[in-house]
């Protein structure tokens, strides 16, 4: 024998109790018990009608009328016209004891828990009547049957408890004798031996399967609701969260108590006891597998089997000196908690006896400071223990699973996660059974968290990246572009999923919380919203996703200056901008130091050599004990590309307006051709070697006319260009008779840097350098003589693109 219980969401209106009897109807084998609860939302109706009769508001007789219409309209969907009759009058009949019940309240001013029963109780009544009729209609051999004569209690109502003894001996003699395959109960409701309508509380409809379950040896309950079962995680706040197929009692129970909502722990006990399993089901979906609740069941021995949360906590704390030693302290904290009818869902306590914490809901805490403040008024006002401290906006999350208790590392996994990702963790408790691992984080971090954590234990080791972009030029529509042709081969090869959740260029921005589409980010990004550096900060912040990044493709100085705030608040950076990394050394050290404080990386590898990794090779040398003695340089692609292409044949105009159109130069060429970009360059591998230089200790050697390197815009600097050709000319001519090639050379040695154009001979590691080619020689300790040479494309938007992209792989390999 069966019990399929079915709650109000699955019973809410006439389309939902039709999927409920296709659903009875697939599962009737031998007898079925079907326990329902009221229609969805009545219940709630129904306390509402009786507050309101009980402060003499004539509004109770609305809400009666339309709990009427409701019932009424389900038996006109549900029923054929020429057997309606006998329905609607038993529901109006129904109605109308309701009704006098309801005008009781109204005049005496006051509802009883035994008339708030009697009220309350007509919402399944109605429920189990109707839904009966209906399968009567439909040709199945049901019956109805009143669960108030078979569930006894004692007298107390509103919390009744169960007289198993009579229960279950009602029960079996019923249940045993009935001949119909199918009957119909309506849950939550029971009577006391007196006869007095009572209920069964929270969770009083699935205490109603479960006892009866219990009671006829069920051979399973089926709790039919509007999931697929319990999730790794609530699929409201995590997407990739799946239904669990098989799970332990205590496991299932762990999870409903952290929040998973799909059982009430106290109402399955009777089923627990006698080891009956239960299973979740879908209504909407009843072809999904669910998930099967028995007696020490994991599957395939999981650690971790669901990540789960209680929102809206707050932490109450009692510490001071008088506490440590004395006996007792912790009785009466806990007393006087319980006297306030507030309940405890979380406690630690430190070892020294210094202080005891508790999570409360947050709206018993203003109750909770007052009754703790009062019972220790004494300590208090000597000094030897505190005013009782409140922290609000806060959540408790939990790892859950019967496992965990034989694996080691699993609390440092979870804390270093969270860590990871800024989530500061407030308390900490463990059970001595290690089935679960509680912390208390700001309500603000509860889906990042959950995010991260899931990612971290169920998902196959993908890591998802979310990517917020600023600037795309050049730089960024390919790394873009990159993005979206690589996203599959780093999900199925690298174990990586990249989202890009926030696009931004000078004019406008745009954010989707789901990930931008990067087949038509153009348009998207063209009705989003006007730009602000400030305000796109703000909204990543407020996203506030786990492996957040920060991707800058600017040459902004202001963009540069928000770095601070994103490493601050665990954001990554990656940026091809170097205006941050050559600022003023105080300015590159803060960033430096802020990543490692806060574990956001900071990567710029693109800052020099675009996508060559000569900053990442330095770091390695640096790292493995090495120790620079001397760089030489040709660090500039465009500077390189400008003198492979000039000769007596073409003018420098000409060449230099072409490495810009060809995107080679920055937008204002002139900072590539004064040097500028190059010094920038050298500074920052000084400073990755470990020296502390300024952009003003780097010896320029202009090869430019003054009069050019004072111009202020584009046209005015080709124009001057071309008015000193002359002198262009004369450069290229001595390097010709000195059988020598111009290249623009960056040097650093014994703590000074250099930067100028220098003839290169025949036999130097320079003189075929072709194209826009950059080449680094690293002279150390391990390579004082031959240095290590790093040459390759250093300039152009794929390379530069692919650069950055191999620093977000990087961060993702973290």
């Amino acid at each position: 024998m069966k019990v399929l219980k079915f709650g109000g969401t699955s019973v809410a209106d006439a389309p939902s109790i039709k999927l409920v009897k296709d659903i009875v109807a697939d599962t009737v084998t031998d007898k079925t018990v079907v326990v329902v609860s009221a229609f969805g939302g009545v219940t709630d109706l129904l306390l509402h009608a009786a507050l309101l009769a009980s402060v003499q508001n004539a509004d109770y007789k609305d809400v009666l009328k339309d709990i009427e219409v409701r019932h009424l309209n389900a038996v006109k969907e549900l029923i054929p016209i020429t057997a309606q009759s006998q329905v609607l009058s038993r529901v109006k009949s129904d109605i109308n004891t309701l009704e006098t019940l309801l005008e009781g309240a109204y005049l005496i001013k006051e509802i009883t828990p035994r008339l708030s029963d009697k009220i309350v109780s007509y919402g399944e009544l109605l429920s189990a009547y109707i839904i009966s009729e209906y399968f009567l209609q439909e040709g199945m051999d049901a019956a109805y049957k009143d669960s108030r004569e078979l569930i006894k209690t004692n007298e107390d109502a509103g919390k009744a408890s169960v007289l198993f003894e009579s229960t279950n001996v009602n029960c079996t003699t019923y249940f045993s004798e009935v001949e119909n395959r199918i009957i119909v109960l309506p849950g939550f409701i029971a009577s006391s031996e007196n006869g007095n309508s009572t209920t069964l509380g929270r969770g009083g409809s699935d205490y109603t399967a479960a006892i009866v379950a219990a009671a006829i040896d069920a051979e399973v309950l089926e709790k039919w609701t509007d999931v697929s079962g319990m999730f790794t995680a609530n699929p409201k706040l995590v997407k990739q969260a799946r239904a669990i197929s098989n799970i332990s009692y205590e496991e299932a129970m762990e999870l409903s108590h952290f929040g998973a909502k799909v059982l009430y722990p106290p109402s399955i006990q009777p089923v627990l006891a006698k080891g009956i399993s239960i299973h979740i089901k879908n209504t909407s979906a009843p072809d999904d597998a669910g998930t099967l609740i028995t007696k020490n069941k994991n599957e395939k021995g999981k650690t971790v089997r669901g990540i789960t949360h209680v929102a809206n906590m707050a932490l109450l704390s009692l510490e001071g000196p008088g506490m440590v030693g004395v006996p007792g302290i912790s009785k009466r904290f806990f007393e006087v908690l319980s006297r306030a009818d507030i309940s405890v869902v979380f406690i630690t306590q430190a070892s020294s006896e210094h202080s005891i914490c508790v999570g409360i809901s947050a709206d018993d805490v203003d109750i909770a400071v007052e009754v703790v403040n009062t019972s220790f008024q004494y300590e208090i006002e000597r000094g030897k223990i505190k005013s009782a401290i409140a922290e609000r906006g806060l959540s408790i999350i939990a790892l859950v699973g019967d496992n965990m208790k034989h694996h080691q590392g699993l609390s440092g996994k979870m804390f270093s996660t969270l860590g990871r990702n800024n989530v500061n963790i407030r308390a900490i408790a463990q059970g001595a059974s290690e089935r679960n691992i509680s912390a208390v984080i700001i309500e603000s971090d509860v889906k990042k968290a959950l995010n991260a954590l899931h990612e971290e234990f169920f998902e196959e080791n993908i890591k998802q990246l979310n990517l917020f972009v600023m600037g795309v030029g050049n730089v960024g529509a390919k790394f873009l572009e990159q993005v979206r042709e690589q996203r599959k081969f780093l999900k199925e090869n690298l174990k990586l999923n990249l989202r890009v959740i926030g696009i931004s260029n000078s004019r406008t921005m745009v954010f989707d919380e789901q990930g931008i589409p990067l087949k038509d980010w153009e348009s998207r990004l063209a009705e989003g919203k006007k730009a602000n550096k400030i305000g796109f900060f703000e909204r990543v912040q407020q996203l506030n996703y786990r492996n957040s990044i920060f991707v800058d493709n600017t040459d902004s100085d202001a963009v540069a200056s928000t770095y601070n705030s994103y490493l601050a608040n665990s954001i990554s950076v990656v940026t091809c901008n170097k205006v941050a990394c050559s600022s003023a050394y105080e300015n590159y050290k803060e960033l430096k130091d802020l990543a490692r404080t806060y574990n956001a990386p900071f990567l710029f590898e693109t800052n020099v050599g675009a996508g060559l990794p000569i900053i990442d090779t330095l770091k390695h040398l640096i790292a493995s004990g090495d120790k620079i003695l001397k760089i030489q340089a040709v660090l500039s692609g465009s500077l390189n590309f400008v003198f492979n292409h000039f000769d007596d044949s073409t003018t420098f105009h000409d060449v230099v307006e072409r490495a810009m159109a060809e995107g080679y130069t920055e937008p204002d060429p002139k900072i590539d051709l004064s040097g500028i970009d190059v010094m920038r360059k050298i500074l920052i591998l000084a400073r990755e070697s470990g020296n502390r230089l300024e952009i003003s200790d780097i010896e320029n050697k202009p090869f430019l006319p003054q009069e050019t390197l004072d111009t202020h815009n584009n046209e005015d600097f080709f124009a001057s260009l071309k008015k000193h050709e002359a002198d262009f000319q004369k450069l290229y001519a001595d390097a010709q008779k000195a059988d020598s090639k111009l290249k623009y050379v960056a040097q650093y040695e014994d703590g000074k840097a250099s930067v100028g154009l220098q003839q290169i001979p025949k036999g130097h590691d320079f003189y075929n350098l072709e194209g826009s080619d950059n080449i680094v020689l690293f002279y150390t300790k391990r390579y004082p003589n031959q240095p290590m040479i790093i040459k390759g494309a250093g300039a152009g938007a794929d390379v530069t693109a692919s650069g950055i992209f191999a620093d977000i792989i990087r961060i993702g390999n973290f």
